[in-house]
């Protein structure tokens, strides 16, 4: 069985979900193996918790020559384990920064690239959603091994004990690759909730809030959710462009997504209307998000929301 690489999403050796959901797509396709670029003594434990869901080799890739730039060193590093392990296909988290590696990885392949997949199946054919959300597509890459970037929540991750074999790769990064260096970072603040884009759960604000997101915060603490916000949120200044969720904001796909007083302007559908379940709750009845929900409900969030916390609080009890 043909290998299926999967890049290891993670935060200084820490995997995070997406990872896990791209190894039980990667399971359809082939025989999953990992690669991870980073701390090189993180290798073995990144490879205990990858195995459990069945990566069967894990590349292990020192980061020392990569970690200082910008994209087009990460995508060297790829192309060189691939070219090593002639996969049937790699799969990449779908990301701003990981779909350029996978744009450029694909120029040195000469193969074809899906970017923004919502599913993969057996025989390649992924689904993704385009042209702003208005259409749903099917492809499949004819030339090449096929690069697939994949967004998050696009899978349940299923375990399965693989071997983990670790084996280290020596990778040779180019001047040209180092033109781009990362002079200055900063790590994202902490706020104890789920990062906005792999959220299982999203809820988010717009307009109706009128600035007050205390109901929407208090919603998405008691779901174990992030917190997003519509574009007219961000332009009054009620919250930073970070939580912003549509065309020129960031795109999610949760399981659940709460859209509270959004009017559901077609930028901001393109960014979620993917998510599996869609429930809104607006005071007018006509808000064009009603006719893509799934659950709605006519009323104001300062008076549903707060009801809704405390029937959670009485179920959980």
């Amino acid at each position: 069985m043909a290998e299926v690489l999967v890049l290891v999403d993670h935060v200084d050796g820490v995997v995070k979900k997406p990872t896990l959901e791209l190894l039980t797509i990667a399971k359809r396709l082939g025989e999953p193996s990992a690669v991870f670029i980073g701390a090189a003594d993180k290798g073995a434990a990144v490879a205990d918790v990858v195995k459990a869901y069945g990566a069967e080799k894990v590349y292990v890739v020192d980061d020392a020559e990569i970690k200082g730039y910008l994209v087009a060193p990460k995508a060297e590093a790829l192309q060189q384990v691939a070219a090593a392990a002639s996969p049937a296909a790699i799969l990449i988290p779908a990301n701003g920064e990981t779909n350029e590696v996978a744009g450029r990885l694909a120029i040195k392949l000469g193969s074809g690239l899906l970017v923004n997949a919502v599913d993969v199946t057996a025989d390649g054919v992924t689904t993704q959603s385009v042209f702003a959300g208005n259409f749903t597509v099917t492809a499949k890459v004819s030339t090449g091994t096929p690069i697939i970037t994949v967004k998050p929540n696009s899978a349940a991750p299923v375990e399965s004990a693989g071997a983990g074999t670790v084996t280290p790769v020596a990778v040779t990064i180019s001047d040209a690759a180092k033109t781009a260096q990362i002079v200055a970072s900063q790590p994202r603040q902490a706020t104890g909730r789920p990062e906005l884009t792999e959220a299982a759960i999203v809820v988010s604000g717009g307009r109706g809030t009128g600035g007050d997101f205390t109901a929407v915060e208090a919603l998405a603490d008691e779901l174990g959710a992030a917190v997003g916000a519509s574009r007219a949120a961000v332009d009054s200044g009620w919250k930073p462009h970070t939580f912003q969720v549509g065309q020129t904001g960031k795109t999610v796909s949760p399981q659940l997504y709460v859209a509270n007083g959004i009017s559901g302007a077609i930028q901001h559908r393109a960014g979620m209307q993917t998510s599996k379940t869609i429930v809104a709750v607006n005071k007018d009845e006509e808000a064009p998000m009603f006719e893509l929900v799934d659950f709605g409900v006519v009323g104001d969030l300062h008076t549903v929301l707060p009801a809704l916390v405390e029937e959670i609080k009485r179920r959980k009890a």
